[in-house]
């Protein structure tokens, strides 16, 4: 498979956390010294592209040296004459920011393409939605994908699209997303028809089967917490992806494997961080990028160790166990210690490669149930110039005391008092906001508070807060206005009815009155005509007295004649 020029290489590397510790005079260069090796390992390899799997940056807001040393060595190794081996075939405007992928832009010369998501140090906010990542984006020295957003209100829709690309024979369809809130992102997956899986379409040539589909995330894979909810699920995922590629999890397990969550019908991979962040037991493992290598259908992982990082040995003891310690001798205490931290220092300088630094990172987690604890600070002098971390060798930890299930009232003070005090570290600030807020927010909604105060904490937003009231407050009050509209609608139709009614009314009244004066004005012309003829007639009695009643009855046929053609031209009713 290694000489055939149909096989599409892809190196994955995930959590670069460039910046991390770069106020620590010691360890400032660990995490751009392994993101420096990802680029010689891809080179030596003749990997066509590198796929980074989300945080990048450590930080939300990098800082400007920061962000410089990664354009640096983005640049030294990406740009070149070489020619890039394969094609996208998607619509390059609805797969990355920049609408273009950056080896086909005439500007620049791009030898080694970077394919990259957001994590959740790096991700996109404010009222522009940008991060740092965007601007290593805008500059062609990465190409952005997976940015995708939550659409629509309630649970919402999201649509992933993916990145086609073809080089011979062997078709990928890279599908991406970025970091989302994952007590959101598990309620979408599990609602369903809320997720949509953009498919390439069928052709005569190419069919939507014969695509080898790749799924790279950054959530989390695993419950972290006791609320189960913040993980998304491995079964939650489409079933016809072939390989998921897990960012976010730190621990380091390269090599892929059938998931059986999901029915075996997909592999997952998670190669873990470059560089430790923390000092768990997880970060200790060996760091490794992993090459994915696809010809057709078929495909294979090779992994590849990474040589510069830092060594990290970790390591549990429980004092009780140590039947020749005394808990009333203090200093037996110390000393054993001591000479555990010695070894761990020995065997990390036994493992650590010549590109490794020589200060190695040391962790010993001590359970001292039935001990007293030690100055850490103290004891951490005694390691200065021999470990990279002399401030905090030592983990304290208790063992949780154990109780019956009828003694167990959560929420009382019996139940917090068996809480580890490191613990407390440990708690997310959703399951905060949910135990202790949930009944008692009247406006500002859960989530919104959750997020606001995520960003406030973990990227230094100090606007968040700010921002997320006067959204809410914008959101209720369109909404306000929007039903005072309605209202205000029927309230004008009800207006316009009676307006219409009184107006017919008053033209009937209108037209009665004309017809009424018309027939009384037509009453005194009869009137007067017949006084005129009576004058005329003079002395004849009797036939005067005739002529006078049918004249009358004559004169008095014509104005009823009048008024009712009168009532009838305005539209009154005849009786």
């Amino acid at each position: 498979m290694g000489s055939n020029d149909g096989v599409l290489r892809i190196l994955v590397s995930t959590d670069n956390h460039l910046g991390v510790w770069e106020k620590d005079e010691v360890r400032k260069d660990d995490s751009f010294r392994s993101f420096e090796e990802v680029f010689e390992i891809a080179a030596r390899n003749n990997a066509d592209l590198v796929l980074l799997g989300g945080d990048l940056f450590h930080d939300n807001k990098p800082s400007r040296a920061t962000i410089v040393r990664a354009m640096d060595i983005l640049t030294r190794h990406c740009m070149g004459d070489q020619a890039v081996r394969f094609q996208v075939l998607s619509d390059q405007a609805a797969n990355f920011t920049t609408g273009r992928v950056n080896y086909e832009d005439p500007n620049y010369n791009v030898a080694l393409p970077v394919m990259t998501i957001h994590g959740n140090h790096d991700d996109p906010a404010g009222a522009e939605n940008l991060s740092a990542v965007d601007i290593l984006s805008t500059c062609r020295l990465v190409n952005y994908f997976g940015k995708a957003a939550i659409e629509g209100s309630g649970v919402g829709k999201l649509r992933i699209t993916p990145v086609l690309l073809q080089k011979g024979e062997t078709r990928v369809a890279m599908y991406g997303l970025g970091n989302l809130r994952d007590e959101r992102l598990c309620r979408l997956f599990q609602t369903p028809q809320c997720v949509e899986w953009a498919r390439p379409a069928d052709t005569p040539d190419i069919g939507k089967d014969e695509w080898f589909n790749i799924f790279v995330l950054h959530q989390n894979r695993v419950a972290h917490t006791q609320n189960a909810k913040n993980c998304l699920r491995e079964g939650a995922l489409a079933k016809f992806l072939d390989l998921v590629v897990w960012g976010h999890e730190h621990e380091c397990l390269a090599d892929p494997w059938e998931s059986a969550e999901a029915g075996n019908a997909f592999s997952v991979m998670q190669p873990g961080s470059s560089v430790a962040t923390a000092l768990s037991e997880g970060e200790s493992r060996r760091k490794h990028v992993v090459m994915i290598e696809i010809m057709g259908q078929q495909w294979r992982t090779v992994k590849h160790p990474l040589e510069s990082v830092r060594p990290f040995q970790f390591s549990s003891v429980t004092l009780a166990e140590q039947l020749e310690l005394d808990p009333a001798n203090q200093e037996g205490v110390t000393e054993f210690l001591e000479r555990k931290v010695q070894s761990m220092i020995d065997e990390a300088e036994r493992q650590r490669s010549p590109a490794a630094p020589a200060l190695p990172l040391v962790r010993l987690r001590v359970d001292y149930s039935g001990f007293s604890t030690i100055n850490t600070q103290r004891f951490g002098q005694k390691f200065v110039g021999k470990v990279a971390n002399p401030n905090d060798i030592v983990l304290w930890q208790k063992a949780p005391q154990r109780r019956h299930k009828a003694e167990a009232v959560p929420g009382t003070t019996a139940d917090m008092a068996l809480v580890r005090p490191e613990a407390l570290d440990e708690a997310r600030i959703e399951d905060l906001i949910g135990q202790h807020l949930a009944h008692n927010l009247e406006i500002l909604p859960e989530q919104t508070l959750t997020e606001a105060l995520h960003e406030f904490v973990e990227k230094d937003n100090k606007e968040s807060m700010k921002e997320a009231i006067h959204r809410v407050l914008q959101e209720t009050q369109n909404a306000t206005l929007h039903d005072e509209k309605a209202t205000q609608v029927e309230q004008d139709e009800d207006l316009l009815n009676i307006v219409l009614d009184v107006a017919a009314k008053h033209k009937e009244a209108t037209a009665a009155a004309s017809a009424a004066q018309r027939a009384t004005q037509a009453q005194r012309g009869a009137d007067t005509q017949q006084q005129q003829q009576q004058q005329q007639q003079g002395s004849r009695p009797g036939s005067g007295s005739a002529a006078n009643g049918l004249q009358r009855q004559v004169s008095g046929m014509q104005v009823r004649v009048l008024v009712m053609g009168e009532m009838l031209h305005c539209g009154c009713a005849v009786v």
